[in-house]
């Protein structure tokens, strides 16, 4: 987005005009090696490109490093409190560190950063309003979203008295509108370095992904965030499907199909919900940015449907299909299932 550094994890580059990147983290301890392994290879069939790993204790380090080894994804350690955690998962192979410097001895803090430095380390830095201190708030006057600000704004002064410079800065909270603010003041202050976006805890469901895409959305359409996590009570694999929706919805990515379709009302001639359903299944294949609309009557469905690569509209015998505004014909809502895949494959209808 608007950062001007770039930070190189792995071979992954991260903030100036690369896209904004999109990561999860890992659900399963360390020391369950093939669950690890597993869970990173469908991280990677869904589009992720990092994921964090919470390194909680020395005794995971080897299986931090067997699983550094056992995938092709970038790993990001998550390390509180022990800098000594973050030496140990540098020398696990990991190419990328989250730390609070804040609540880290500074006594060894030289040691994480000379380590770092020496192995091309990224490290992540910041704070969450779960670690905001009492003399924050009270250099905020109680404003959270400025303590948070305060806090970030501590540990990056840290590294940048070190002369260490890569590194990925975020503030989150549980509050949109607090999460939202910070960030921009962080933006205004560090427009050098690169951000990772989101809420710490956005929750389960449809509520956890409405304010998960509010927060990140909010950001985004401010020129804030280089890299992104959907934090949800869920598998990992949706948060990355989230985070791509969210990219695409503001063409700032696209990755599969663009399905346009309406929310139907009384003037439906087809079933949508029911033609959403079959169609989707037969989605896959087509590129990436593919848009596809299937819309529940002539009112704004052939309009919309001309705009689309492929497009499905609600007829009162059943459905007509546009390929690139060109119509494919009419036909029985019964014999669509079969039609369908011929339609989506590019071969020509009758």
């Amino acid at each position: 987005m608007n950062s001007k550094r770039q930070v190189n994890i792995g071979g992954l580059i991260i903030g100036g005009n690369a896209p904004v990147r999109v990561e999860s983290m890992l659900k399963i301890p360390l020391n369950k090696r093939e669950e690890c392994t597993a869970q990173c290879e469908r991280l990677i069939q869904s589009g992720c490109e990092m994921a964090r790993a919470a390194l909680p204790d020395a005794k995971f380090a080897s299986d931090l490093k067997a699983l550094v080894a056992s995938t092709k994804l970038a790993i990001m350690a998550d390390i509180h409190f022990d800098p000594a955690l973050a030496i140990l998962a540098i020398e696990a192979g990991c190419k990328a560190i989250r730390i609070n410097p804040g609540n880290m001895p500074l006594s060894r803090l030289d040691d994480v950063i000379t380590c770092a430095k020496s192995s091309g380390v990224v490290i992540r830095i910041g704070a969450n309003g779960g670690s905001v201190s009492q003399s924050q708030l009270d250099a905020a006057q109680g404003d959270r979203a400025k303590a948070l600000f305060i806090a970030v704004r501590e540990q990056a002064e840290l590294l940048l008295r070190h002369n260490f410079t890569d590194i990925i800065l975020s503030a989150k909270s549980s509050s949109v509108p607090e999460c939202v603010k910070a960030n921009e003041l962080i933006a205004a202050e560090y427009p050098d370095f690169p951000m990772h976006i989101g809420l710490t805890e956005a929750g389960p469901g449809d509520g956890g992904v409405v304010k998960g895409s509010a927060c990140i959305s909010s950001l985004l359409m401010r020129g804030i965030g280089d890299t992104l996590r959907v934090s949800l009570t869920d598998e990992p694999e949706r948060e990355v499907r989230v985070g791509y929706e969210i990219l695409k919805a503001l063409k700032l990515r696209t990755r599969g199909v663009n399905l346009i379709s309406c929310p139907t009302c009384g003037r439906r001639r087809a079933d949508v919900m029911r033609l959403v359903k079959i169609v989707e299944p037969m989605l896959a294949g087509l590129p990436d940015g593919v848009s596809v609309a299937v819309m529940g009557c002539e009112v704004n469905g052939p309009k919309e449907a001309r705009h689309a690569k492929f497009g499905i509209a609600g007829t009162p015998g059943g459905a007509v299909l546009f390929r690139e505004g060109k119509s494919c014909g009419e036909y029985p809502f019964d014999e669509l299932e079969a039609v369908l895949p011929e339609f989506f494959g590019m071969t020509s209808l009758h």
